[in-house]
């Protein structure tokens, strides 16, 4: 008969600070994961993702001189980094070539890595095109710049450029931090192996951006800093309840028939933990925060486990004649999750 005789209750008591990072897009375009498989929820320890994009300003305008644009002051993130840029006039804007006739060109106003404002060419086409990289498309531009609008020409006379001819449409001309948006997911388990936390953006980012040569088309990069959590025992404690989803039928009767339905509801998760003094005993002093637990149902194994993240509830009792008891509560927006490797 297999019990729980030997079992063990973890909690997140601490936190280990992770400095900006980079997320790796795991091939949807969509799905990003840095390097660590949870990221705490706790209060004031909460992830802080920062895509890259423009954050205000930079508007784009016709510039005074012929075959130009200005650019607004703006700030925007780079490599995870709010960065200020300076005001940009008279940025040059190339014509399609006069023969053959009709050629058309789309140019890219970006953002370098340092920070300064840059034209990137793109190659005249007989008609425009949305493919990057292609014949009137707009270019790629490098994986660590970021576009801030389209410049679009048909003319190769010199002449000012107009107001129809800049484009700074969010997510097909101008790359915002905060779009598309995204949730984030702080642990990740699939089929019992846990894999690494990150984010979900709620639609795909745009292969945009590449090396100059031999091209790699690749999104923008996305960033985040977050805090790793640091887990202890709950030294002494019984009677662990995973948050579990639990389903209920319900039935009407009909003539000749009767309908069914069934619906479904998360429960809290609770365990008992035996305190010192029911003062200051440490897991008291996170009562009402995020946390993760870890159950394993032996101490002597490091697999498998049941992961859950939720609210701490406690609720104390202090018999004058008995120890010293906490009812603790595990409030959580999922179920527990089964990890086995």
């Amino acid at each position: 008969m297999s019990t729980a005789e030997n079992a063990r209750i973890d909690y997140e008591c601490g936190q280990d600070s992770v400095a900006m990072t980079a997320l790796t897009d795991q091939g949807d375009h969509k799905d990003f994961r840095g390097p660590d498989p949870l990221w705490s929820g706790k209060a004031g320890f909460s992830p802080n993702v920062k895509p890259d994009g423009l954050a205000t300003g930079g508007a784009v305008t016709p510039g005074t001189a012929d075959d130009t644009v200005d650019v607004a002051a703006l700030t925007c993130y780079l490599s995870g980094v709010l960065t200020s840029v300076n005001a940009d006039p008279a940025n040059a804007v190339v014509r399609p070539a006069a023969s053959p006739a009709g050629l058309k060109v789309k140019h890219s106003i970006t953002v370098t890595s340092a920070g300064a404002i840059a034209v990137v060419a793109g190659v005249d086409g007989a008609t425009f095109s949305a493919t990057r990289g292609a014949a009137g498309g707009p270019p790629y531009i490098l994986p660590d710049s970021i576009e801030i609008a389209q410049v679009w020409l048909t003319d190769d006379a010199a002449a000012p450029v107009t107001a129809d001819e800049i484009k700074q449409v969010v997510g097909s001309s101008c790359e915002r931090y905060d779009y598309p948006t995204w949730e984030e997911a702080k642990f990740n388990v699939d089929a019992g192996i846990i894999g690494n936390a990150g984010i979900v953006f709620a639609s795909a980012l745009p292969m945009s951006h590449s090396i100059a040569s031999p091209e790699t088309p690749e999104t923008k990069q996305v960033f985040a800093e977050y805090y790793e959590p640091v887990f202890t025992d709950v030294p002494k404690s019984s009677d662990f309840v995973p948050p579990e989803t639990s389903y209920t039928t319900s039935s009407k009767k009909i003539y000749g028939a009767t309908l069914g339905a069934t619906s479904s509801s998360l429960n809290q998760g609770s365990f008992t933990a035996y305190l010192q003094d029911g003062i200051s005993d440490g897991i008291l002093g996170l009562k009402g925060d995020v946390l993760f637990f870890k159950f394993y149902q032996s101490k002597f194994n490091s697999l498998p486990y049941l992961l859950s993240q939720g609210i701490l509830g406690v609720s104390r009792q202090f018999p004058a004649g008995d120890q010293i008891v906490a009812a603790c509560t595990i409030s959580p927006e999922t179920a527990a999750v089964e990890v086995t490797g």
